[in-house]
């Protein structure tokens, strides 16, 4: 709309009138300075910004265009990058002390990917302390006195507080749905090995994913499909044709979807107006949902992935216990610590149980179900910036390397989002958000 105020566009929005030559990349970035000027000292979402930087970028993608160039998908688009994806010309220190002052030589390739794409790489956002638990100092947009939820906080909250249309995050638990449902803004975390992780702080190579913050599912769709595809440098990844995300996200099902409500062992843990609010979401679904057990193995995966996670980040983060363990929290230790620990027999078995949960799963999808609908959290996000909040909803959907996507649809009493998680067929990542489009439509029309 005319009238729409330039920092709270869509991504694809502004793409399309920067294409169209009816707004320009030094404009919309300029009006995105100026919201995170304004929102910043309560948000606090940024690690490191240089707004002459984000200028010349912007303008260097207006000169390229007026000499004709050609126009990519995010051209002249900004987008936050959580601080623990490298960036060339931009410090990445990870969210510790140990690496303060660190600058990389060379562009993650998300990162490179984006700029491919055109985007104006805006600056680093607040991480958790090596994308763990110990809080950064970012708030939560909708009410600071909360948790905007972690590791990705600064990019959750830059988003939905309109500083940036688009964010990357991480996760290895919950750290991309959960700070999503928390204030309020779309998370997508896609299959295990979609997205290359290389240039990125390498905490657990079976849990690590990246991840897309945005304010419309279409913009996540236009991410994606500019991040997706084949690295060399991350062995997770494979060779694949291109993606057409935005085609698929946007058709409308062939048949309406069959959604399976998955309580979780975790359900006792989910707060009472979580239990009421998805029992109304159930019922507006109608024939559409229906309550689905998981298999028994299911109720092991949360001590799976706690052995595996811990283990994993111990030797990843070796050089660091080695020789700055005083500087690091004491959550952050006593996780390494546990991780030096685990034998390894414990450690392959838990890595031997993936498979078969994945194939298990995959049976649940081929059977019937599109997708799986969830909480993303406990709850909203809990009062205090102590913690970041409980990732457990996320833990098994992490653990089988499933794509999932927080959808902000609910609302608790205190006016805090209530995040919606939706779970999809392992690859089948743009059918996920296909179905989570018709979810949102459904729900809209349902009231």
């Amino acid at each position: 709309m005319a009238g729409e105020p330039l920092a709270v566009l869509s991504a694809a929005e502004a793409a399309r009138r920067i294409r169209e030559g009816a707004l320009t990349s030094e404009e919309l970035v300029g009006a995105c300075l100026e919201r995170i000027r304004e929102q910043e000292p309560k948000v606090q979402a940024w690690t490191f910004l240089d707004e002459e930087h984000a200028l010349a970028q912007a303008r260097a993608a207006d000169e390229a265009r007026r000499e004709g160039h050609p126009v990519s998908a995010l051209h002249g688009i900004p987008v936050g990058i959580k601080d623990i994806i490298d960036t060339g010309d931009m410090p990445t220190e990870n969210g510790t002390v140990l690496h303060k002052g660190r600058t990389p030589r060379h562009d993650a390739t998300v990162v490179a990917s984006l700029r491919a794409a055109g985007a104006v790489i805006m600056g680093k956002t607040v991480t958790t302390e090596c994308a763990y638990f110990t809080p950064g100092k970012t708030r939560n947009p909708v009410n600071p006195e909360h948790t905007p939820g972690g590791s990705s906080s600064g990019s959750a909250a830059a988003v939905a507080a309109g500083m940036v249309p688009l964010a990357l995050g991480s996760q290895t638990n919950g750290s991309v749905i959960r700070p999503a449902a928390f204030c309020g803004a779309y998370g997508f975390k896609p299959t295990h090995g979609l997205i290359s992780r290389h240039g990125i702080l390498a905490l657990s190579r079976t849990l690590d994913h990246v991840g897309v913050f945005a304010r419309t599912l279409e913009d996540l769709a236009l991410a994606a499909e500019e991040l997706a595809g084949y690295d060399e440098r991350d062995p997770d990844t494979r060779p694949r044709a291109r993606i057409p995300f935005q085609a698929i996200a946007a058709e409308e099902p062939p048949i309406p979807p069959v959604i399976a409500f998955v309580k979780t062992p975790m359900w006792e843990r989910a707060e009472e107006e979580t239990k009421e609010a998805f029992a109304e979401l159930v019922q507006a679904l109608g024939d559409r949902v229906e309550e689905v057990e998981l298999f028994p193995s299911a109720a092991e995966a949360w001590e799976w992935h706690k052995t595996i996670m811990e283990a994993e980040m111990a030797a990843n983060l070796e050089r660091e216990w080695q020789s700055g363990r005083g500087k690091l929290s004491k959550t952050l230790r006593e996780l390494i610590e546990r991780g030096r620990e685990i034998r390894a027999v414990d450690y392959q078995r838990a890595l031997s149980r993936i498979p078969p949960m994945q194939e298990s799963f995959e049976e649940l999808f081929t059977q019937r179900y599109d997708a799986i609908l969830t909480p993303a959290a406990p709850g909203t996000a809990p009062k205090g910036l102590g913690s970041t909040g409980d990732p457990s909803f996320c833990t098994l959907w992490t653990l089988a390397g499933l794509p999932a996507v927080s959808l902000p649809l609910l609302q608790g009493s205190n006016g805090l989002p209530l995040g919606v998680q939706l779970v999809g067929r392992r690859h089948f990542d743009a059918r996920l958000l296909r179905t989570a489009r018709w979810l949102v439509a459904r729900a809209a029309a349902a009231g």
